[in-house]
């Protein structure tokens, strides 16, 4: 784990375009965001849309998470039955969409993997960390 906290902070309208684009390119509007969309909505049947709103990460990672309150009940294919606040919810719908897409074969693979651990990282400073890991495992 990491010694040094993780800081996160929200990106405000004109990063919201240009900070994804920096990371991903056109895959980000393309292929990732409707990934992490349809993600959470997998997960979390009553998530049903929304705006979201997007984080910067300091050690150069990316993460989205719906800007309604939560708590959400969450359901994964791996068994986990749990409730998530909205926040964490995003992290996990990032952590499978950048998963899923690591192996995807395209030109985001590598970026997505890297976004994953980096991600990742993060999560570890989570109060949510126990259920995250939980609905990722």
């Amino acid at each position: 784990m990491n010694t040094i906290a993780i800081a996160s902070h929200t990106l405000d309208d004109a990063q919201r375009v240009h900070y994804p684009a920096a990371l991903f390119g056109l895959s980000f509007p393309l292929a990732v965001e409707p990934m992490i969309f349809t993600m959470a909505g997998k997960i979390a049947r009553a998530y049903s849309g929304g705006y979201w709103i997007f984080y910067a990460l300091s050690n150069g990672g990316f993460y989205m998470a719906p800007s309604e309150d939560g708590p959400f009940q969450v359901e994964c294919e791996n068994g986990f039955r749990g409730t998530l606040s909205a926040d964490a919810l995003g992290i996990t719908a990032c952590l499978y969409a950048y998963s899923l897409l690591s192996f995807s074969g395209t030109g985001i693979s590598e970026v997505c993997a890297e976004q994953y651990h980096l991600l990742r990282e993060f999560m570890f400073d989570h109060a949510e960390v126990e259920a995250i890991l939980m609905a990722i495992d």
